[in-house]
């Protein structure tokens, strides 16, 4: 899911007609004068699409754009309180200024990470806990934005869970840019004031830039990067500079600006969807209305964002947001079943109310303690106490549920002989346990990685290029092996490493994440756009391989569920042709194309699924049916292939027995995730791969 943050922090005023004395050179900014309803019920509205779209509301599907109304929000409040001060006192505190956010925005987290933490322990999966407890530990020093985008493009591990936690990353973007902005402004304070509104400008204008450029390369970190969304934060900081012009604008024109503003926010909550790239070009949508929505309010009444329901919810909108994530997240496991809509409409009614009530308990009386508030080096401790406090009991809830685990005494028989398999895989179907000698261990699995990726042979994303030598085995060999496709075919390595050892080959793999073998174009959820360097690397890895003039070549990837673009025909005949294409481009004279076709799927991540069931290991694999995907599809692409002279190898028969696909065999984990097979398992079973690959 796409996640957003509420992070509203000075108290909203409106310009009123009188201004402070501006130090030198030094922009006047507008006196506090009285409320500013308006951007309160603007908070409402943001924070009201935000929960909609994570409560799977129909209709609200670009609701995440509430992070963007949010950060020019917050860029204006925080830059007008700022400039203020400068007004003020001709200088820019900055032990104050932290002082504030640590007061404002620390107390209430705290409480909500180590709630979440806790109740993470009490419901979730126990082999998640260390991912949760890793993520904590990010929010802690406002770095969740970066272990997400670092996440997100890792292929083996994008498929993860969301984390109850992942909803502090725009926090940690605010908290990235408020580490230069002040002291950005004190420069330019101390050198006169002059400038202020070049320096900001260009500051806006080259993040956005950097924005449109970085989305459409490299979609995970141009959402989750500060540096992709400074010039949100910008835009507001502009607004509070230009606000006491603001101020002087007639009622007809800040009526229209509040109006159109509101249009384009809500066009674009109800006009994006998950696919819409973002934030790049699309997010001067709602920014710039959110813009015009306080532009206009400087000289305007509020309207309808002054309704007392808006103003309540923009009250408690920072609590609400910091509860309504892990609640709708973790709900499903304590009630044992996915929630309908009504459901999750009903449990983010209950986080409004812890909201309410973390506000009047926590957040507001703690950010308005004068002891505190007075002297900023105290709030600054108070603020770096809170954050080791949480980290402390995040680790201690961590370390005391991994203790209270149930661990198994089971010892399966050690899988070492494959003429044994159909027995060993029809035996897992009585398995008591997790068995406690488990290769990989359950707490293993997700860095079970073959040795590829490690020696970066495998390219990300966004990179087009094919990788070489990696080359393995028998490197003096005459006899040349490749094994080519995705992370579907990199998950055979172990066994052709293995395989290539023993009969004296040279192996090179030429592999790329989430890009097939077959040659079509796929829509790419995490560049949130086509898949064009996959097309363009495929076409580097046919000449490549043609060049190596190999004995054979060895394909394999994921069973298609992508939609291929640009066709005509079915989306069966696509893929069909697609493979056709593709075994054609690889073969020759000399050159023998075999197909393995792909490995089931089971329902989810299986080390967590394991680990909420240890006494129950069958209770999370699949049947055959189900765990084989388009069961037709992958008939007529045997076919195909058969028929355009590869030969076709089917592993189903050393996955699953006639009804059933087990997650573990003997003592070996099947699944170091949803879908990809083990290093120990691929490895297992290269005996059986190798008596079908014949030069």
């Amino acid at each position: 899911m796409t996640e957003t943050s509420v992070a509203p922090v000075a108290p909203a005023h409106r310009a009123g007609p009188r201004h402070a004395a501006a130090g030198p050179g030094v922009t006047a900014a507008p006196a506090p004068g009285r409320h500013r309803r308006d951007i309160e019920g603007l908070r409402a509205v943001a924070v009201l699409l935000v929960v909609a779209y994570h409560c799977g509301l129909p209709y609200v599907t670009g609701g995440y754009v509430g992070v963007d109304v949010f950060f020019v929000i917050s860029g204006f409040l925080i830059t007008g309180l700022l400039l203020r001060e400068a007004g003020r006192t001709g200088t820019v505190s900055i032990p104050r200024f932290y002082a504030r956010r640590a007061l404002r925005l620390l107390p209430a987290s705290t409480v909500v990470v180590v709630a979440t933490m806790a109740a993470s322990a009490l419901w979730l999966p126990p082999l998640r806990l260390t991912g949760i407890l890793s993520d904590a530990l990010h929010t802690t020093i406002y770095a969740m934005n970066w272990r997400l985008a670092a996440i997100g493009t890792d292929y083996l591990n994008a498929e993860a869970e969301p984390s109850p936690l992942q909803h502090f990353w725009s926090l940690a973007v605010e908290e990235q840019f408020y580490l230069v902005w002040p002291l950005l402004l004190l420069i330019v304070v101390r050198r006169g004031g002059r400038g202020l509104t070049t320096v900001l400008t260009v500051v806006t204008a080259g993040s956005l830039l950097f924005s449109v450029w970085q989305t459409q390369h490299n979609a995970g970190w141009a959402y989750f990067g500060a540096h992709t969304r400074a010039w949100e934060l910008g835009v507001g900081a502009l607004l509070a500079v230009g606000a006491t012009r603001l101020a002087r604008l007639g009622s007809g024109a800040s009526r229209a600006l509040t109006g159109c503003g509101l249009a384009a926010i809500v066009i674009s909550a109800f006009g994006y969807t998950a696919s819409t790239p973002f934030p790049g070009y699309a997010a001067l949508l709602p920014v710039l209305g959110t813009g015009a929505v306080i532009a206009g309010g400087c000289a305007a009444q509020s309207g309808l964002l002054g309704l007392p329901a808006l103003q309540g919810i923009g009250r408690l909108s920072y609590s609400w947001y910091l509860w309504h994530w892990p609640a709708l997240l973790i709900a499903p496991y304590a009630f044992g079943h996915e929630l309908a809509t009504w459901e999750n409409v009903a449990v983010a009614l209950g986080a409004l109310l812890l909201a309410g009530l973390t506000y009047a308990v926590v957040e507001n009386p703690v950010r308005h303690l004068a002891a505190l508030r007075d002297r900023p080096w105290r709030g600054i401790g108070v603020g770096a106490a809170l954050s080791l406090a949480a980290a402390g009991l995040c680790a201690l809830i961590t370390f005391t549920a991994g203790h209270a685990s149930g661990i198994s005494s089971y010892r399966a028989t050690p899988l070492t002989d494959v003429g044994r398999l159909g027995q060993s895989l029809a035996a897992a179907a009585t398995m008591p346990a997790v068995p406690l000698n488990l290769t990989p261990a359950l707490e293993k699995a997700a860095k079970d990685k073959p040795r590829i990726y490690r020696e970066k042979c495998s390219g990300a994303f966004d990179d087009p290029e094919v990788k070489t030598p990696c080359e393995y085995g028998d490197l003096t060999s005459p006899t040349t092996v490749v094994l080519f496709g995705d992370s579907h075919a990199g998950h055979w390595f172990p066994a052709m490493e293995a395989i290539a050892t023993q009969r004296h080959w040279k192996l090179v793999m030429v592999t790329k994440s989430a890009c097939s073998a077959a040659d079509t174009l796929i829509y790419l959820e995490q560049l949130k756009r086509e898949f064009t360097e996959c097309v363009q690397w495929r076409r580097a890895a046919w000449q490549r391989i043609r060049s190596l003039d190999p004995a054979i070549v060895v394909m394999a990837s994921t069973a298609p569920s992508n939609k291929a673009l640009n066709v005509t025909g079915t989306q069966d005949q696509a893929w069909v042709d697609a493979w056709k294409r593709s075994v054609d481009a690889v073969s020759g004279p000399g050159t023998k194309a075999y197909f393995i076709n792909d490995t089931p799927w089971q329902a989810g991540s299986m080390p967590d699924c394991l680990s909420a069931h240890m006494d129950d290991p069958r209770a999370c694999a699949r049947s055959r049916t189900t765990a084989v995907n388009l069961p037709e599809r992958r008939k007529m692409v045997m076919a195909a292939v058969r028929a355009e002279g590869a030969r076709v190898i089917d592993p189903l028969p050393w996955f699953c027995t006639a009804s059933r696909c087990p997650v573990i065999v003997g003592n070996m984990l099947v699944y170091k995730d949803q879908h990809h097979v083990t290093t120990a398992y691929s490895r297992f079973l290269a005996p059986l791969l190798s008596a079908r690959l014949k030069p």
